[in-house]
């Protein structure tokens, strides 16, 4: 039986305010909403959207695609692909760009999706479960190095090395892994649990961001914004875990100064493109509320001038 899409949206009215500012009036212009989800974040901008402004969402998720498809409103459009692809849209059409990054609940409970290592599950963990490789086929070939190296990686796992010798011993005894009990169960076997974290976390973590190219798709997206967002448009991402955040901090701090070319020192700098605005974290209340918010980060910036 399906499960019903249901999803706690985390710093929505943060996020909304952040990127379209906190003015009563109607926000005009063209927002992109990179990662829809289940629509919290979308639906909110839509209300508060003038009749001109207009929506441009992005997901993988062919389940947040059909949830989509029940938006009627003729501001809003959704493109079935990684928010990576916001970089095929024109130069500065942008008035802000919200990312909230990581999974949604529907995803981590539906076991079929095999993101949880607390439902027994195809071993898939594929955002976008009509193309690519999941996470089953990848262990079936993957060398122990390569095992390490993204576990270690994508999971910050200390114990990546004998964990990737796990999964390979059990392969060549029993056959590929294929399921997430299977895999838990395994992983429970080498690592020890640490804080009340079960064994498999980072493991997890680590084969989803890595089969989703989760953080180059970060980049990627990142990148593009510099180039799709006007002059004053926000950028605000909201992350989830340390990879994650590290990356969005280390841009935006690098674009937020001027730089010095050293070999042409006479030469005018290069301009600095954003301004960090704000760094937010849920309130106390939100995490009481939806406990899986504890560990999001907000960070906000506004894309500076371009000069002449």
């Amino acid at each position: 039986m399906n499960q019903p899409l249901q999803h706690i949206t985390v710093l929505l009215n943060e996020a909304v305010d952040a990127l379209l500012g906190e003015s009563d009036d109607a926000a005009q212009g063209t927002y992109i909403d990179g990662t829809f989800g289940r629509g919290g974040h979308s639906r909110l901008i839509l209300s508060k959207l003038a009749p001109e402004g207009r929506l441009i969402a992005f997901d993988k998720d062919p389940l947040a695609i059909a949830e989509a498809g029940r938006i009627t409103d003729s501001r809003f459009s959704i493109r079935h692909e990684g928010f990576r692809h916001m970089s095929e849209l024109p130069d500065a059409c942008a008035d802000g760009i919200l990312m909230d990054l990581g999974i949604s609940s529907p995803q981590i409970d539906a076991a079929d999706r095999g993101f949880s290592f607390r439902f027994d599950g195809p071993l898939d963990m594929r955002m976008d479960t009509t193309r690519g490789q999941s996470v089953a086929e990848w262990l079936a070939d993957a060398e122990v190095q390569q095992i390490t190296d993204v576990i270690r990686d994508y999971g910050e796992e200390r114990m990546a090395y004998p964990v990737a010798k796990a999964i390979v011993a059990h392969r060549e005894a029993h056959g590929p892994l294929q399921t997430t009990l299977a895999l838990s169960e395994l992983i429970a076997k080498v690592v020890k649990t640490r804080d009340g974290q079960n064994p498999a976390t980072r493991t997890f973590q680590a084969l989803r961001i890595f089969i989703n190219a989760e953080l180059v798709e970060l980049e990627e997206a990142l990148q593009a914004s510099l180039r799709v967002l006007k002059p004053g448009g926000r950028l605000v991402v909201i992350s989830f875990h340390s990879l994650e955040d590290r990356i969005v901090k280390q841009f935006i701090a690098e674009h937020s100064k001027e730089v010095f070319d050293r070999r042409t020192p006479f030469a005018a700098p290069k301009a600095m493109r954003f301004q960090a605005l704000d760094r937010i974290k849920p309130s106390k209340a939100e995490v009481d509320a939806n406990p899986r918010s504890r560990s999001a980060i907000m960070r906000v910036a506004q894309r500076t001038e371009v000069p002449a």
